[in-house]
């Protein structure tokens, strides 16, 4: 058997690239949880495998296995709700482009985004795209989300695609590394990819007129060699994020600054909303732990708890 990298996924067919710099379509046998869940694809770009070659000349290969994984990206699955949707797998850290305006930002989705990452301890770079249409009013919104994601640890960058703003910055921080790259719908992803490196010209599209939304540019996850041992994971945008494979101790614990005091609480296993003496809702009063996050991780908390359990784990 050869061994070879997954580079493409387009759900059925996989393109492999082997240690020898030779391609292959591949295809899968059989099934494959993650952690005794089921996964709408088993594959996912980043993926070591082992592969037999099916045929010479149309290049075409059967996966046989798949090398253990450093670290994994999971969401939940946008079309079968019950399922686990694999993004990328062995990268060393993330993007997530976001912007203030067109689309107008939802702030919940850093929190929502982060939430994905955290369980590995993969590093976030938050980017805010579209600056050069930022208002007064849009500065001081992204200098307030700025000082509350640097105080935990995440770079922040500002950013325009079209005026090369942040470019610089960006390069220097995805040379040497896997990076996936990730965003809502309409945020300039692609724009802002081609931005780094021209050469890829990755298609682009406006927003739409009639919604005001972004259109899905990206159908599918793929990851380019930029030279230099530089590799991005480009992927699909999406409109929401949820998570049918988390309890909500899980999110409790992968909220970074809740999880650093959460040993002053008087409960081990508090929940951080109604218990007394509870550390975290002391650091909100106390301007150490911001609110805003605290009222994101209390709606995520609601929202897994609407789903039952059987609802969250029909699959295992």
């Amino acid at each position: 058997m050869e061994k070879g990298t997954v580079i493409r996924s387009t759900g059925i067919w996989y393109s492999i690239l082997a240690t020898d710099g030779s391609q292959y379509q591949a295809r899968i046998l059989g099934k494959f949880k993650l952690d005794g869940i089921k996964l709408t694809n088993p594959v996912a770009v980043g993926d070591q495998v082992l592969f037999e070659v099916e045929d010479e000349i149309e290049n075409t290969a059967l996966i046989k296995e798949i090398l253990p994984r450093r670290n994994y990206v999971v969401r939940q699955s946008p079309r079968k709700k019950h399922q686990i949707h694999l993004l990328a797998s062995n990268i060393d850290q993330a993007i997530l482009i976001i912007t203030i305006v067109q689309p107008n930002l939802k702030q919940g989705v850093i929190d929502r985004f982060l939430l994905m990452t955290e369980p590995h301890d993969i590093p976030v770079i938050i980017v805010f795209n579209k600056a050069d249409l930022y208002s007064e009013d849009d500065l001081v919104m992204y200098a307030y989300l700025e000082e509350i994601y640097e105080a935990i640890g995440y770079q922040v960058i500002l950013a325009s695609a079209t005026e090369g703003v942040g470019i610089e910055v960006l390069q220097e921080a995805i040379e040497g590394k896997t990076t996936l790259v990730s965003g809502q719908s309409g945020v300039g992803k692609s724009t802002l990819i081609n931005a780094l490196r021209p050469s890829l010209e990755l298609k682009t599209t406006e927003l739409s007129d009639y919604s005001g939304k972004g259109q899905h540019t990206t159908t599918f996850a793929e990851m380019f060699d930029l030279g230099e041992n530089t590799f991005i994971i480009d992927t699909p945008g999406f409109k929401t994020l949820s998570f049918n494979n988390l309890e909500p101790m899980d999110v409790a614990h992968n909220f970074r600054e809740f999880f650093a005091v959460s040993d002053g609480c008087k409960f081990h296993n508090c929940t951080h909303r109604n218990e007394p003496r509870c550390a975290i809702k002391e650091g909100i009063e106390a301007g150490s732990i911001s609110e805003l996050r605290y009222l994101n991780y209390l709606k995520i908390l609601d929202e897994i708890e609407d789903q039952n359990y059987w609802e969250r784990h029909t699959d295992m």
